[in-house]
């Protein structure tokens, strides 16, 4: 089955946009992880939400410090952050073919966007964020866990062709790790009832090696 992000996030934009971005509002562990990463990122340099959706994850890290911005695939999202977020910058961007040149970002936060890549997809994406940060900037992970991968093609009765990928924390570990990445926190927890959907989730920390040293090649 054909999956179409691009055009399915152009077609849900606005419900997503409603739907989702006041979500950290009733998401506790989610708000103190990201607070953490703040802490070790403000002032640093700029820092990208790769996959930003409505923008509410560059917006949260904005209010604490962070000199955040947003990339999107679609450019209907990158419509609506920019409209719920006007003094924040937000651009039309695909993770795996990033336009940045090498050690740009103080950082990178990929807040439930690496689940729409096949999983061969994976390792690539994530050595690409890592050509991305400088030596040492450090990398936010969320995810779904599990093994499956879902299929939908209607979401919130409009058309999409839309794979939602699961990873194993051992496997997302893995993979981080063959890209280069040094793999510092991880943390689970289980889904907080009627706020999301029903998926136990996961986040991991983890950061490129200090001393100047590029991913390994692909």
């Amino acid at each position: 089955m054909p999956n179409d992000v691009e055009t399915s996030y152009d077609r849900v934009a606005g419900e997503y946009a409603r739907r989702i971005a006041g979500e950290l509002a009733h998401k506790p562990l989610d708000r103190e992880l990201l607070d953490r990463f703040a802490e070790r990122v403000s002032g640093a340099g700029p820092v990208a939400d790769v996959g930003c959706g409505p923008g509410h994850v560059a917006r949260y890290l904005a209010e604490r410090g962070v000199e955040a911005f947003g990339i999107d695939l679609s450019p209907g999202m990158v419509e609506q952050a920019r409209a719920l977020h006007p003094g924040l910058s937000f651009r039309v961007g695909d993770v795996m073919a990033l336009d940045v040149a090498d050690g740009a970002w103080a950082g990178a936060v990929a807040y439930y966007s690496l689940l729409h890549l096949p999983r061969p997809a994976v390792v690539p994406a994530l050595r690409g964020l890592a050509r991305a940060l400088r030596p040492g900037g450090p990398l936010f992970v969320a995810f779904h866990v599990g093994a499956e991968t879902l299929h939908l093609d209607e979401w919130w009765g409009h058309p999409v062709q839309l794979d939602f990928v699961f990873f194993g924390v051992d496997e997302m570990t893995g993979y981080l790790r063959e890209a280069g990445f040094v793999v510092e926190d991880v943390a689970e927890r289980e889904p907080y009832p009627e706020v999301e959907s029903q998926t136990r989730r996961a986040y991991i920390l983890a950061a490129k090696p200090d001393g100047g040293a590029d991913a390994p090649a692909a």
